[in-house]
């Protein structure tokens, strides 16, 4: 027995050590259940001291906003847009974007990013003032359906100097590539690649506050991470190591899916989980800035 221990205890230490990585179980962070019309976030961002939401695919093509204590629904924008598989949001101060790029199975042609003025935005209103900026991969030069098994999927992205910064979900290498795409597009430009990095997890939130960006995600496993990047030069990320943390597993916490950051701090949006053992509701989780290492 006491080798058994001693090898268990050895090998946390390996792990966490080959990993760089503390834990912050995000469980007790828990501030509220999400209404049942948000079982399906799937991204978070401010707008100003707004902060949105909105389902994934499958849903209606509405934005939420929501409130940051109890997570009750504030506002209900109907957007009218089209809805193939909407999986971020970002915002530059006036406007909000819309990632309408989740792409499961590698085979999408018609990857977008929705530009909505805020000042357009009216309950129920299906005539929003849109800007539609689509995009491709240069690349992808394989677009056959492989569910699950290709790098060309993403979920989250940012908006930062001038510019929508993507980064991808890759199912095979459990990294991301961060691409750059041009906000004035009308006709279909290639996303440029800035760099690439092995996250670990696969990667399904972004958010950027104070030269630093938060990468949320999760394993095939269902392990839940978080890695803070230090902005080493602008718009760059991946030149040094991140601070990583273990979150928890989705079986306790939800399907991770959104990520905001503010001056009080870091709020996380989980969908529901369902598995055959029980299910997750969807829930927002709020860290106070001071619980966690951010590097420089």
């Amino acid at each position: 027995m006491k080798n058994i221990l001693l090898f268990i205890v050895l090998f946390h230490y390996a792990w966490a050590g080959a990993q760089q990585t503390d834990f912050l179980r995000i469980k007790k962070y828990k501030v509220a259940t999400l209404p049942d019309e948000l079982r399906e976030t799937s991204a978070l961002v401010f707008i100003n001291d707004a902060l949105f939401s909105l389902n994934d695919s499958g849903n209606a093509a509405d934005l939420f906003q929501i409130d940051t204590e109890s997570g009750k629904i504030l506002h209900q924008y109907g957007t009218g847009l089209p809805h193939t598989d909407w999986e971020a949001l970002t915002a530059d101060g006036t406007s909000l974007y819309i990632g309408d790029f989740g792409n499961n199975t590698g085979n999408r042609k018609d990857l977008t990013v929705y530009k909505v003025h805020k000042d357009s935005l009216r309950k129920g209103n299906s005539d929003v003032g849109v800007v539609a900026v689509p995009f491709f991969y240069p690349e992808q030069q394989d677009f056959s359906s492989r569910n699950l098994r290709h790098n060309f999927d993403a979920e989250a992205m940012i908006f930062l100097n001038g510019k929508i910064h993507i980064f991808t979900k890759e199912w095979l290498s459990a990294g991301t590539t961060h691409y750059m795409v041009n906000p004035e597009a009308t006709d279909a430009e290639p996303a440029r690649k800035v760099e690439s990095t092995a996250t670990g997890f696969m990667v399904t939130d972004a958010a950027y506050f104070n030269q630093r960006l938060y990468l949320l995600g999760y394993t095939k496993k269902a392990e839940v991470f978080l890695s803070v990047y230090h902005e080493t030069n602008p718009g760059v990320f991946f030149d040094q190591k991140p601070q990583k943390y273990y979150l928890g597993t989705a079986f306790g916490v939800g399907q991770t899916e959104g990520i905001a950051v503010n001056s009080n701090g870091i709020y996380i949006s989980a969908e529901a989980f369902s598995t055959p053992l029980g299910t997750s509701g969807q829930s927002l989780y709020f860290i106070p800035h001071h619980q966690i290492k951010t590097g420089k």
